[in-house]
């Protein structure tokens, strides 16, 4: 027979042993490494994107996966040390935003599976041997905008017949150099002039403004390389182009949203992470990344602001209106 006080003891046993049985028969979450080369404030809407693509196969960050967010903040030197620290986590997908935080999952891992999304050919930048069948453990998302440079400034010159100098804004750090081969060939062909700024900080960034003021500004337009440092500062380089009266082009309608001038470029960034998710999700369901095609956006989507070209004394063509997908007055 047990006594009273016996009982009681076991009956307090059991209770603190309920709740570590109760921890050791819970299935850890998948963690997906989120690798990014930007900042989170700027990119909070591609992360919302992000989540939404999860969403879509049924996996809710926090119930059923967990992700582990890794900014550079654009010091780009901080990728790889990240991308070794995801591996060592044995993460199961790293989502890499940018062709060098690919790069650096790349290097960091044969055998994680890797979702990318980058504004360039991966195939050209060695992240993928093919589009079709990228094999390995890498399979993601190019919206190829930085192929498209040069049709912007071709878009420049129909609405500025008179510029004689393009100046183009890169980031070092990056694939600014792949850009400036690009619009090389398209400034030789219009007969205009090119000035390749470069531009990695905040400092720099207007340090680059001032330089664009002293090579003068009347017949001169601006052209801005695709990153995603730049990505996170639309808002900012819209506001300088305009107050310092320079007519410049960027990718994403969201930089003619805050104000510049113009934008040509594929589907916002916001809908790339959407697709990387879903990817992501598929692999954590057990498809294999090399047997998933990477997904290229290859339509350009052209947005003017015609009170922007107001402020700055331009008018449109009404040809180029014609072809606009749209117009922000």
């Amino acid at each position: 027979m047990i006594r009273r006080r016996q009982f009681i003891a076991l009956l307090g046993g059991a209770a603190a042993a309920a709740p570590i049985a109760t921890r050791a028969q819970q299935p850890l979450l998948p963690v997906i490494g989120f690798l990014n080369s930007a900042s989170p404030g700027p990119y909070a809407p591609n992360v919302a994107a992000f989540r939404n693509g999860l969403s879509e196969l049924g996996f809710v960050e926090g119930r059923n996966v967990a992700i582990d967010y890794r900014w550079a903040e654009g010091r780009y030197d901080r990728l790889s040390e990240m991308a070794d620290d995801l591996v060592r986590r044995r993460v199961a997908v790293i989502a890499a935003g940018g062709d060098r935080a690919a790069l650096a999952a790349k290097a960091a891992t044969a055998t994680i599976p890797i979702v990318f999304t980058v504004g360039i050919d991966p195939v050209a930048a060695g992240i993928v041997p093919s589009l079709g069948r990228p094999g390995g453990n890498l399979t993601g998302v190019s919206s190829l905008n930085a192929e498209l440079t040069p049709k912007r400034v071709e878009l420049l010159h129909e609405l500025i017949p008179t510029v004689s100098t393009v100046a183009l804004l890169i980031n070092p750090r990056g694939s600014g150099d792949v850009t400036v081969k690009e619009v090389q060939s398209a400034t030789e062909s219009l007969r205009l002039r090119l000035h390749v700024l470069r531009a990695s900080s905040e400092a720099e960034i207007d340090a680059a403004f001032a330089t664009l003021i002293q090579i003068g500004a009347g017949a001169l337009a601006l052209a801005i390389g695709p990153d995603p440092f730049f990505n996170a500062r639309t808002e900012q380089l819209a506001a300088l182009a305009l107050h310092h009266g320079i007519p410049a082009v960027y990718q994403f309608r969201e930089f003619a949203a805050a104000g510049g001038l113009m934008s040509y470029g594929t589907d916002s960034p916001k809908e790339a992470y959407r697709l990387a998710a879903v990817y992501a999700g598929r692999i954590l369901r057990g498809e294999k990344p090399g047997d998933l095609p990477v997904q290229q956006a290859t339509k350009g989507e052209l947005v003017i602001n015609l009170k922007t070209a107001k402020a700055l004394g331009l008018t449109v063509p009404l040809s180029l209106i014609a072809r606009a997908d749209e117009v922000i007055e």
